[in-house]
């Protein structure tokens, strides 16, 4: 099991203390260090800074937005970041939900499945640069069959320093999960339980299938983002990670659409994910965060003493997973090498 650095989107502006704590993890043997992008900073402009500070540590995107970009300018920038960072960079993307799509980008929010799957064909050619790129769908038409009719399919200036850079997708439905291991390197969930790796693992298998293979996982990356609070009072420790699950559960998407939402109902808490969503909408979020039980959290994330964690880390390192990601300032980096490599 591998160790990432998260971190993720800004807040209401820039962190201090980035570029040392991405140079530190790269001291200490993290593999990887990733950003994300809602509707604030961009996911792909501080991995270019970070990146031209260090030399090992792989670069990756969890994730960039499937309505942010074009799949043509997607791949430019990936070739761009791929050669400046002398081949570290990873292509996350995703669909994000309508709330964003509709509300921040503008932009219709259909069939995220099959548009995923044509973003993702589209990308792939541009990087195998085998000719111009030319595409019939029914999200992406390339060339443009309206405006001046004078559309001409294109070819790459720039020969990409890898035909094959890895493309991750993030998913949290088992169609989605199905289709990262059918046309992906990789695969980003969230909130993942060791309790629904049956679940997921066959997901993968049916991916894997579509392509006409057996599910490897030597092939194939799940890369979890996980909180990890290190405290001897675990109720503290869990009272740091009920704002994150309250948010996610009742804010990040509508009511009768919440895809975080969905992957806690699937692990049995329905019943908890109505009333946090019916607290948090109605404004009452300390309530909705304190009716989130100790078992939810405990069920997606490793708290208490360290001791605890080193036990509980166990029942995750017999799951798909491949690599651990994580937040947290130096002290915490160093523990957690400690504790998982």
């Amino acid at each position: 099991m591998k160790l990432g650095l998260q971190m993720g989107y800004w807040g209401s502006k820039a962190p201090s203390g980035a570029l040392e704590l991405v140079k530190e993890a790269e001291a200490l043997g993290y593999d990887s260090v990733w950003t994300a992008e809602a509707y604030g900073s961009d996911a792909l402009t501080p991995l270019a800074w970070w990146g031209s500070h260090t030399s090992k540590i792989k670069l990756g995107t969890a994730i960039m937005q499937l309505s942010a970009r074009t799949p043509t300018a997607a791949a430019m920038a990936a070739i761009t970041l791929d050669y400046l960072s002398d081949g570290r960079f990873i292509m996350g993307v995703g669909a994000s939900g309508p709330q964003v799509v509709e509300g921040w980008y503008g932009a219709p929010y259909p069939k995220p499945l099959a548009r995923t799957k044509e973003y993702v064909e589209i990308v792939r050619s541009v990087l195998r640069r085998e000719g111009p790129v030319s595409y019939d769908g029914v999200f992406y038409q390339l060339p443009y069959g309206g405006g001046e009719g004078l559309g001409k399919a294109l070819k790459s200036t720039v020969h990409p320093l890898r035909g094959d850079l890895p493309i991750f997708l993030a998913a949290e439905g088992p169609k989605n999960v199905s289709l990262a291991a059918q046309i992906a390197d990789g695969w980003f969930p969230f909130w993942f339980s060791p309790k629904s790796n049956d679940f997921y693992s066959l997901a993968l298998q049916d991916g894997f299938k579509a392509r006409g293979e057996a599910y490897d996982s030597s092939k194939f990356e799940v890369i979890c983002p996980m909180p990890i609070v290190i405290n001897d009072d675990i109720e503290k420790a869990a009272d740091a990670i009920r704002p994150m699950i309250a948010l996610y559960i009742g804010g990040m998407g509508a009511k009768a659409k919440n895809f975080h939402a969905d992957v806690f109902v699937r692990m049995g808490y329905e019943a908890e994910c109505a009333r946090i969503q019916d607290l948090f909408l109605a404004g009452a979020k300390g309530e909705a965060m304190a009716s989130i039980p100790m078992t939810m959290i405990e069920d997606v994330a490793l708290i208490g003493p360290k001791d605890k964690i080193r036990h509980d880390l166990e029942r995750w390192k017999e799951t798909v997973i491949t690599t651990v990601v994580t937040g947290g300032d130096i002290d915490s980096l160093r523990t957690l090498v400690e504790l998982i490599l």
